[in-house]
């Protein structure tokens, strides 16, 4: 391996080989193609930190995410039922964002920060909410274990 520096002086940039079969490769490059990376190295870059961010979702530390919901305001009680369901998991929950989509629909993005199964749990007590058109849940990271 050679180790390059770059950036700080903290920083190393490692080289290594990686042996695929040809088909593979291509599937490979044509994904990097689809997403815009500018590199092949990018592209493993993001899929590794990718893997790590599900590691950590699996091993249940703190992680951070964002539930995303589309639902009629005008629908009875829908806001209040979202509202009650958020206050009982006010201790992951960071910040609300609320958005007028149009006259009857709305678009919220609850901000997370707590462990995965209390995530979860939120998320499915708000998918249960009759009403709610379409919902999403983002997982993300806290940022502490990805280099």
């Amino acid at each position: 391996m050679v180790k390059r520096k770059y950036g700080g002086d903290d920083s190393h940039l490692v080289r290594f080989g990686v042996s695929l079969e040809k088909e593979l490769l291509s599937r490979f490059d044509s994904f990097v193609k689809d997403k815009k990376f500018p590199t092949r190295s990018e592209a493993i870059r993001a899929l590794i930190k990718e893997t790590l961010v599900k590691k950590e979702w699996l091993s249940g530390r703190e992680v951070a995410g964002a539930i995303v919901l589309v639902y009629d305001h005008g629908r009875r009680d829908i806001l209040n039922k979202i509202t009650h369901v958020q206050h009982e998991s006010h201790e992951i929950v960071v910040s609300t964002q609320h958005v007028h989509l149009d006259h009857d629909n709305c678009l919220e993005v609850i901000v997370l920060k707590g462990k995965p199964r209390g995530v979860e749990k939120l998320y499915k007590d708000l998918q249960a909410i009759k009403g709610i058109k379409h919902i999403s849940l983002n997982t993300g990271t806290t940022g502490r274990e990805i280099p």
